[in-house]
């Protein structure tokens, strides 16, 4: 990529718009200006995005938000499509399955498919959850026979009704989700805002301290000033860095995840994402339905230690076949690197047991992304022109082209 030098930022002539933070959330605020005619300059500290911007699912968990970050996340769904296209990354309205195993879960379902408009929310027999899911892989039996044989360890069984997708009795289809590749969307989302008029994107360029003046901000950064008219500062979970009296009153925490990337399986093709009981603990549309109460009971007496890691267990396949699974949640304020191997392996298990296959895991990693139980979102003009942007409720992805948006319509 061919990137500017500083230099050719004129002094005498500021950007409409400065971005502090090249990840999702900040790429959709530039997306944004651009397409409304402003210029932009990016900056971000690292030399390519490595946050949680790429670690996550990759999902765009539309249906699952309630009251402002429902509307957020419908506004988003449609420049999620619109610059998708005008970037060139991939994104698919692929849907979401929601797996039930219990009269408990599937009573949750029920609730929200009442709730919602018709058609958004879709209640499903288990047959046709499995069809759905593209049931048609092999049997758990086949499965671990060819496992054995590819010498890929196997930990899942086979079960009474045939090893695919066992034990369901429903589920939903969420008609509004979408999803895309964690591991390209940014990198070509930023390529392409990069080839745009009047866009400067600088790597490896950290921002320092922000200086007011009357007609525009200087930003003082480790490659030198630059200048705009309103500089958005989105940098996820690390607002302490730059504003630590900000964060503390946010109560901003940074949430660890563990998740892996498992090999694709034989004859598995999923389209939609995929969320189970403990999804519906997490995500407030669900939470929202009077019958979540039991359904937390009934997890906490079945399954009490998937509620003492935080798990969401869900899983989405990329377009490589290679399935992303995951993930447990743990808040710190500075978090630990350190794997706990007996996570993940509650989580993959629990998944390799919905699926009805053996799963070869090929990576491990951790995700962080910001937490607050003051509020989901963080919208703060910490000093005029200075504006902070954080996603303090683990869907940025989800919220980012929506959050935007309404930002960046309020400077034209």
């Amino acid at each position: 990529m061919n990137i500017p030098s500083p230099s050719s930022n004129n002094p005498s002539q500021p950007a409409d718009v400065l971005i502090v933070g090249a990840g999702i959330v900040g790429l959709a605020h530039a997306a944004h200006a651009v397409a409304n005619g402003l210029t932009v300059t990016i900056i971000d500290r690292d030399h390519r995005a490595a946050g949680a911007s790429v670690r996550n699912f990759g999902h765009c968990c539309i249906t699952a938000q309630s009251g402002e970050l429902y509307e957020l996340a419908q506004t988003s769904r449609k420049y999620w499509l619109e610059f998708a296209e005008r970037a060139g990354f991939w994104a698919v309205e692929s849907g979401a399955v929601v797996l039930a195993r219990t009269q408990a879960e599937l009573e949750v379902l029920r609730e929200l498919s009442s709730a919602r408009e018709p058609g958004q929310v879709e209640l499903l027999t288990p047959e046709e959850t499995r069809a759905r899911l593209g049931a048609g892989h092999a049997s758990a039996k086949e499965a671990c026979d060819g496992g054995a044989r590819q010498g890929v360890p196997v930990t899942g069984g086979s079960t009474s009704d045939g090893g695919a997708w066992p034990g369901l009795v429903g589920g939903a289809f969420l008609r509004d989700d979408l999803r895309v590749d964690p591991r390209t969307t940014v990198a070509r989302l930023a390529e392409w805002l990069s080839r745009q008029p009047g866009v400067e994107l600088h790597w490896n360029t950290s921002a320092l301290g922000f200086n007011p003046q009357a007609e525009a901000t200087t930003v003082h950064t480790s490659r030198g000033d630059f200048r705009a008219k309103q500089v958005f500062v989105c940098v996820g979970h690390d607002v302490d860095y730059l504003f630590p009296d900000l964060a503390a009153e946010h109560r901003i925490q940074r949430c660890a995840l563990q998740m892996s990337l498992a090999a694709k399986p034989a004859g598995l093709e999923l389209n939609p994402a995929v969320l189970t009981a403990t999804s519906m603990l997490r995500y407030p549309a669900f939470t929202d339905m009077p019958a979540a109460a039991a359904l937390r009971d009934e997890v906490q007496a079945t399954q009490p230690g998937l509620l003492d890691i935080g798990a969401n267990v869900m899983f989405t396949q990329r377009p490589d076949g290679s399935v992303i699974l995951g993930d447990s949640h743990h808040y710190h304020l500075t978090a630990d690197p350190f794997l706990d191997e007996s996570v993940t392996a509650a989580l993959n298990n629990d998944i390799e047991a919905r699926i009805g296959l053996p799963l070869e895991i090929i990576q491990r990693w951790q995700g962080v992304y910001a937490s607050s139980d003051v509020a989901p979102i963080l919208v703060r003009d910490i000093q005029p022109g200075v504006t902070v942007v954080s996603v303090t409720s683990g869907v940025g992805m989800t919220l980012s082209f929506g959050l935007a948006h309404r930002n960046v319509s309020r400077l034209t």
